[in-house]
Formats: C-alpha cells, structure tokens, sequence
C-alpha cells in the first residue's frame, strides 16, 4: 500500500519539476524575443537619424 503512495509522490514530484523547467523555458524565450524586438527598435531609431541618401525601392518603377 505504501509503495503505490510513494510513486504518486514521486510522479507528482516529477510533474511539477517538469512544469517548473517548462516555465523556465518559456521565461527564457520571451525574454530572448523581446531583446530582439528591443534591438531592432534601437537599430530603427538609429537609422531615422542618419543624413545619408533616402531608400530606392526594390523595383523601379516606368515613367
């Protein structure tokens, strides 16, 4: 009787390990997404400030 106990324990230990690595997971993506979202609004910033030419456009267009 005791033994089926001590295996609900350790399953229930185990889920909650896996959820805690998960939410680790998750933590770390959302913070390496909005790094990326910061540096890319930092090089845009930048680049509205500069004085060289304007951007052409991929395809020229006729006349």
């Amino acid at each position: 009787m005791h033994a089926a106990y001590d295996l609900q324990q350790f399953r229930t230990a185990d889920l909650i390990r896996r959820a805690e690595r998960e939410r680790l997971a998750r933590e770390a993506l959302r913070a390496r997404r909005a790094a990326r979202r910061a540096a890319a609004r930092h090089t845009d910033d930048r680049e509205s400030h500069t004085t060289t030419a304007p951007r052409r456009h991929g395809s020229p267009r006729a006349a």
